[in-house]
Order: structure tokens, then C-alpha cells, then sequence
């Protein structure tokens, strides 16, 4: 099994360029990917019981691993919601996976993206974590457009061991990540 391509570039680039600028003193301080979520929602799943079976494949096949379902907390009334209904899908990729992920992200699915100008550079949350969201699923290669029935979108949150924003902007640039420039 080879390794990722972005693993590689991590292993023997970035960590000694995040190393250089930002004067760790010990190894494991350097950040590093924890994990992608992927999280799809599917309102409609509450009057037909088939769109989650849909959102299930497509995940799979975006993913590479089995989605797990994710059902309501709570019941809410006006919008026929019961308990334990099943309203969304989610994958978490860790290792390899992650990586051969993001790889796709970054240079195949996001340039596919209509009217694409970048990716925000203000999706961090204070800890190092970065959270974007796309609004169809078929700018990925895997989705073919004729078995579409639903164009749905996603969130995607990729995890890292960053202290703070600063580290992870520079983690996630030293992959490409397209950001804005504001």
C-alpha cells in the first residue's frame, strides 16, 4: 500500500516548515491532521424513508468508508419529526483515508465548484479547527450527475492538533488549501 500523496509532502516538508517558522521546541507540538467529519443532513428524509438510503451511497462512495445515519434528538411537531427518526448521514476519516480525501478536495473537487474564488480564511473556530460547507455533491468525481435524484450539499470539518488559527492556516496552506485573499 503506497502512501498518500499529501502524507508524503507533510512528512517531509511541511513538518520542518511549521517547525522553522513558528520555533517549536519539541516534535509534537508541530500540528498535524486529526481527522475529516463529513456531514450530510436530509430534511426530506422525514416524509420519504428512501432519501437517507440515497445519502448513505453517496457518502460511501465520496468517502470510501460506511456512513453512520444520524437520527433526531428530539421531537419537533411542526416539522413531523419524531425521535430517533433517521435525518442525516457522517463519516469521520482518520489516516490515509483523510489524507487521499483531502487530496481530492483540495485539487479536484473544489475547482469543479461553479463560480469558485477560494475558500474562506475566517471557517476557523479559535482552536485550529477549520469548517467549510458545499452546496452540491456532485463536484466530486465519483458522483455520476444521471443518478442524482437530490442535489444535497455538505459540511465538511477538517480537525487538527493546532494550538490556534494562525497554525492550522498555515498547516492547511502548506497543503494548498485555497483560501481568499481578502
Amino acid at each position: 500500500m503506497t502512501t498518500p500523496r499529501l502524507k508524503t509532502l507533510y512528512n517531509e516538508t511541511l513538518r520542518q516548515q511549521l517547525q522553522d517558522k513558528f520555533a517549536y521546541k519539541n516534535v509534537m507540538e508541530i500540528p498535524k491532521l486529526e481527522k475529516i467529519v463529513i456531514n450530510v443532513g436530509c430534511g426530506e428524509a422525514v416524509a420519504d424513508s428512501k432519501k437517507i438510503k440515497s445519502v448513505e451511497s453517496e457518502l460511501a462512495k465520496i468517502s470510501g468508508q460506511k456512513p453512520v445515519v444520524t437520527s433526531a434528538k428530539k421531537s419537533i411537531a411542526t416539522f413531523k419529526l419524531r425521535e430517533g427518526m433517521p435525518i442525516g448521514a457522517k463519516v469521520t476519516l482518520r489516516k490515509n483515508q483523510m489524507y487521499e480525501f483531502l487530496d481530492r478536495l483540495i485539487n479536484i473537487a473544489l475547482p469543479r465548484v461553479r463560480d469558485f474564488r477560494g475558500v474562506s480564511a475566517k471557517s476557523f473556530d479559535g482552536r485550529g479547527n477549520y469548517a467549510m460547507g458545499l452546496k452540491e455533491q456532485i463536484v466530486f468525481p465519483e458522483i455520476h450527475y444521471d443518478d442524482v435524484t437530490d442535489v444535497r450539499g455538505m459540511d465538511i470539518v477538517i480537525c487538527t492538533t493546532a494550538k490556534t488559527d494562525e497554525e492550522a492556516r498555515e498547516l492547511l496552506s502548506g497543503f494548498s488549501m485555497p483560501f481568499k485573499i481578502n
